[in-house]
């Protein structure tokens, strides 16, 4: 029973990170032209330009963009800074807001943050589906950040709590980043087939009914309460667990890692159509086949991890390494069939450090701190949001004032030069295969009452 309880709950907590990164891109297609229908534009898609992107996460926290946004032709610099504003909006607040909210899961739970998350996505959606003007579009893309800021670290702490061993937890983990994938590539399609025939409504008002249905189906099956929580121990001050120096490595390789991914977004649109003449087709098209090596690469590294758990670091140092060689390779590509190749390399490695090192920020809590993990997985937000809110705004800038060329090198020798850092988790891996906080409290027996009712718990 215990067994079937937490495998549901992974499929609410798979539901809701779907759903946020379905909400984050189902708007590529739709607000281009909201924005110039509202002052008058018209609503025809034209070319395509460059939209902003995130994660999670996590925390993915993070939010992964796989499809680049669709500009009306008519299109002015107006627009294009409104544009950009509005998709960088969600991660500024994220990273704003994740530091309280990592401190209040901790003290709370997991469950009724992650059920108020639920619930200002679903405030969210709805007010994408009614807005009619900017401001309104603005203020439901920020309240999604809020939601985003406690559904996704609930959601990711609550699986590492449920799933406390090895490898159950890289599984349970690695299905979450494929769900996040899987809402970043099905969304635009989805929405803009929605917006074409159904209306502009249409898709919000499907994927708040779908939000409303995963928060009922939280409530059934782990109704917060304060009964256990009252006993649970105290959680390490997310400003502690900032300054462990382990923790602080793999905050740092999450936000390189992802550097490549969101700072081509904006920018790799405008260059296939000056450099190779892209078509429209293709440049809607450029990040669509890397779903599947990020899924491979997903896999890949759970299979390995449960051979090999020991080796996590070198996983994700390998995945920086490949996500630095491939960043290079992107300004020699002449073609739309030569591009997707170190685009697929970008998120296959990416795919392997993050499916590598989300497990490990658990562990580390474990075994250096105390096994609570909202604040940890809040630092782990936080990494992917400081990537992906300064991709829209700082990545233009930089191919205007030196070049795209140089911002591939730039961002590909960052890779290359941080994965020897990963080095640094080599000794504290080890302990991975035998040693945990969680097994020595199953060793030596409960210690407290908090204790006695989570072994009760897990006796299924």
């Amino acid at each position: 029973e215990a067994r079937r309880q937490r495998r549901l709950l992974l499929g609410v907590v798979c539901v809701a990170l779907l759903l946020d990164n379905m909400l984050y891109m189902v708007i590529v297609p739709i607000i281009p032209d909201y924005i110039a229908a509202m002052r008058g534009g018209g609503g025809a898609a034209g070319p395509s330009a460059p939209a902003g992107g995130n994660e999670s996460g996590a925390s993915g926290g993070g939010n992964r963009s796989l499809l680049t946004a669709r500009y009306p032709p008519t299109a002015g610099g107006n627009e294009d800074v409104q544009i950009g504003v509005l998709f960088a909006s969600k991660a500024m607040l994220q990273l704003l807001v994740n530091p309280l909210s990592g401190t209040l899961i901790d003290r709370v739970g997991y469950e009724a943050p992650l059920l108020a998350g639920l619930a200002v996505m679903f405030l969210s959606t709805t007010t994408f589906a009614f807005a009619e003007n900017y401001a309104t579009l603005f203020a439901a893309r920020s309240l999604q950040g809020l939601g985003s800021a406690f559904a996704d670290t609930a959601g990711i702490a609550l699986i590492a709590d449920r799933y406390a061993e090895e490898p159950a937890r890289s599984r349970a983990l690695g299905t979450a980043l494929a769900c996040i994938s899987f809402g970043s590539l099905a969304a635009p399609p989805f929405g803009g087939f929605l917006y074409e025939f159904a209306g502009k409504r249409v898709p919000f008002l499907v994927l708040a009914c779908v939000c409303l249905l995963d928060g009922l189906m939280l409530l059934a099956l782990a109704p917060p309460s304060t009964g256990a929580r009252a006993n649970m121990p105290v959680g390490t001050p997310i400003h502690r667990l900032m300054v462990d120096p382990y923790i602080a490595v793999v905050a740092g390789a999450l936000t390189t890692c992802n550097i490549p991914l969101a700072f081509l977004e904006p920018t790799i649109a405008n260059w296939m159509k000056e450099s190779m003449g892209a078509s429209e087709w293709e440049v809607g098209l450029t990040w669509l086949p890397a779903f599947f090596p990020h899924v491979l690469g997903v896999y890949v590294t759970v299979r390995l991890a449960a051979a090999y758990p020991h080796l996590q670091w070198f996983y994700g140092a390998l995945g920086m390494a490949i996500i630095g060689a491939s960043s290079c390779l992107v300004p020699a590509c002449r073609n739309f069939g030569q591009v997707i190749i170190p685009l697929c390399g970008i998120c296959f490695g990416i795919a392997l450090v993050d499916t590598a090192l989300l497990p490990t920020l658990a562990f580390l809590v474990d075994v250096r701190h105390v096994s609570v993990y909202g604040s940890v997985y809040a630092i782990a937000d936080i990494s992917y949001c400081v990537a992906y809110a300064l991709g829209p705004v700082v990545a233009g800038q930089i191919v205007h004032t030196m070049g795209f060329v140089q911002l591939n090198l730039g961002m590909g020798l960052a890779n290359v030069l941080y994965a020897p850092v990963l080095l640094f988790l080599k000794n504290i891996c080890q302990m991975k295969p035998s040693h945990s906080e969680r097994n020595i409290l199953l060793e030596e027996g409960p210690k407290g009452l908090y204790d006695t009712i989570k072994m009760e718990e897990r006796k299924g």
